[in-house]
């Protein structure tokens, strides 16, 4: 069985001074709590074969755990403990902080990595959305202790959660169970939000000597929200979100300059965007960038085809049906969708909404979301000069 916290706060929740506050909790709930130790926590789970984890996004942050069904006691307690209790010892938060520090170093120093991190500052300029989840190295060397229990006693509040469990269970001794050991301060809200403003800035590269060129380009796209989600699902995978996708045969498969190229969405409170990422080598990235511009332009005059459309649904019924094989899978599709979305469909209410998207939704939605500002960011060899060409 699984069970998780998915507390509604991100990134995008932080001020500039608590840049990567989240991302800390992330990893402080885990190093003790006034009764165990992190040693503690860590052999408890170990000893009856569990998992216990978390990650950090730009709206919630999740902390879960995976037993067996005879050790579900075990595991709530654990993590009740965790959520409820957290100890904040000085000692292990200044450990922590040097285990982020070097979290930060290995992001940057992984252009894949960076070149999405400067696609998104681009998109959502002077925003929080644009800041990267773990902060900066200013920030989590500033940030104090007391920054820390501030933030976690804010946010981390019964309102401002969801708990989620799936596999074999019942639902009244499982809700039993987590009453019984609640023992935080009830309340709290969801934080307030301010929607992105600023125009995106069109172009940002950063120089480095690497040996591929990594590049993302696209534009700002729907929320979470909207109901045209599942049309852009649709686009985005007749764009390159599969082995059939245009981008993956146009690039890498009929002409071999890149081993990875994919299309992605992400979609928040009030905002949403739509983007590619190749890596290829230096002396191929105009080629690749104008292959798939001509795709961009192509599928925001006419949209996907007859034969696309019913690939994509296909394969969008499928994932969610593979995806609810193990029981953690289950319980991230139930707490993300009631965290974000305030209600969990079921899978066949979903495979409604999917079946119920045409041809023109796709092209409209296609249209709508391909003629806005286009945004390019690049790591590699290269200076803002040699992309003029893709920024008007």
């Amino acid at each position: 069985m699984a069970a998780g916290f998915w507390v509604g706060t991100g990134s995008r929740d932080e001020s500039r001074r608590t840049a990567g506050a989240s991302h800390f909790l992330e990893h402080l709930l885990f190093k003790g709590t006034d009764r165990r130790q992190a040693s503690d926590i860590a052999e408890a789970i170990d000893a009856v074969g569990g998992d216990m984890n978390a990650f950090t996004t730009k709206e919630y942050t999740a902390f879960y755990v995976r037993v067996l069904p005879d050790d579900l006691e075990l595991g709530l307690d654990i993590l009740n403990d965790i959520m409820w209790a957290p100890a904040f010892r000085p000692d292990e938060i200044e450990t922590e902080r040097e285990v982020i520090l070097e979290e930060i170093l290995m992001h940057s120093d992984e252009p894949s990595d960076l070149v999405s991190e400067l696609f998104f500052s681009a998109l959502y300029p002077d925003h929080s959305l644009g800041w990267d989840v773990l902060g900066d190295e200013e920030t989590i060397t500033a940030m104090k202790r007391d920054d820390i229990c501030g933030f976690f006693a804010e946010h981390y509040r019964p309102a401002n959660m969801v708990v989620a469990l799936a596999g074999a269970i019942n639902h009244d001794d499982a809700m039993a169970a987590i009453e019984k050991r609640f023992a935080g301060p009830p309340g709290g809200t969801a934080p307030v939000r301010q929607a992105p403003e600023a125009a995106p800035r069109p172009l940002a590269v950063v120089n480095r000597p690497t040996e591929q060129a990594h590049v993302v380009i696209g534009t700002s796209a729907l929320d979470r929200g909207d109901d045209d989600r599942y049309a852009l699902s649709i686009l985005d995978h007749a764009l390159g979100g599969g082995l059939s996708s245009r981008l993956f045969q146009e690039v890498r498969e009929k002409r071999g300059l890149a081993y990875s190229v994919y299309s992605f969405r992400a979609a928040f409170a009030d905002a949403g965007s739509l983007a590619v990422y190749a890596g290829t080598a230096p002396e191929h990235v105009h080629e690749v960038l104008d292959l798939v511009v001509k795709e961009l332009d192509d599928l925001a005059a006419n949209g996907v085809t007859e034969r696309e459309l019913r690939v994509a649904k296909g394969h969008l019924r499928g994932t969610m049906a593979l995806g609810l094989e193990d029981s953690g899978s289950r319980m991230s599709r139930i707490g993300r969708s009631q965290l974000v979305h305030d209600e969990t469909p079921s899978v066949d209410e979903i495979n409604a909404r999917i079946d119920a998207v045409t041809l023109d939704d796709v092209r409209r939605v296609s249209a709508k979301v391909l003629s806005n500002q286009r945004v390019l960011s690049v790591v590699g060899p290269f200076g803002d000069d040699d992309f003029a060409a893709y920024t008007g």
